[in-house]
């Protein structure tokens, strides 16, 4: 049986000028992503998330099911046009709590909405990296975000951070495997 493709995050700003750098690193991760065989998923609407999906399309390793995007609303037709596989929720805000179940989640810029995504990926166990730069990534990249000893064989657990989306696939690599505790609910 062939083993699970990972699912990565990525997070940040839904809406960017042309131009914008986190643009850049959205498209590069995207692709460096779906380059190393895993899968994008990304809240499939505008800005870094619409920038992720070119990227991933872009790959030579894209193929069908590679973008996947967790709508806030309630209609597929408002992903963005790079989203292989869109997925509705109805849950508005509250649809961040399933981005932040991936595999790990990659942030670029970010407001609240990306705080949030990050802060729910930390609580739940999860690999969680940031491009320094502007935004909650910026300000969290390098850090960790509370008190809490997440994993024993990870003493200098944090937010990775990463200058650029290259450096950052670097660091999916090296730290997925160490990252695969699930969260065992609250309170235990």
């Amino acid at each position: 049986m062939p083993e699970r493709r990972r699912v990565i995050a990525v997070v940040g700003d839904a809406v960017l000028a042309d131009g914008d750098v986190r643009r850049e690193h959205a498209y590069a991760l995207g692709r460096g992503i779906v380059d190393q065989g895993w899968v994008v998923m990304t809240g499939g609407r505008g800005g870094v998330m619409e920038a992720a999906g070119r990227g991933a399309r872009d790959s030579e390793r894209w193929t069908s099911g590679a973008s996947i995007a967790i709508l806030p609303g309630h209609d597929p037709s408002a992903a963005n046009p790079y989203v292989d596989i869109a997925l509705p929720t109805g849950l508005d805000v509250a649809r961040n709590t399933l981005v932040a179940h991936a595999d790990a989640v990659v942030a670029v810029g970010g407001g609240a909405g990306t705080l949030s995504e990050m802060a729910l990926a930390w609580q739940l166990l999860r690999l969680v990296v940031a491009i320094e730069g502007q935004g909650w990534a910026g300000r969290l990249a390098g850090q960790p975000m509370d008190g809490r000893r997440r994993y024993a064989s990870i003493p200098d657990d944090c937010v990775r951070g990463a200058r650029d989306a290259e450096q950052a696939v670097a660091l999916l690599t090296h730290w997925l495997p160490k990252y695969g505790q699930a969260h065992p609910g609250i309170g235990r």
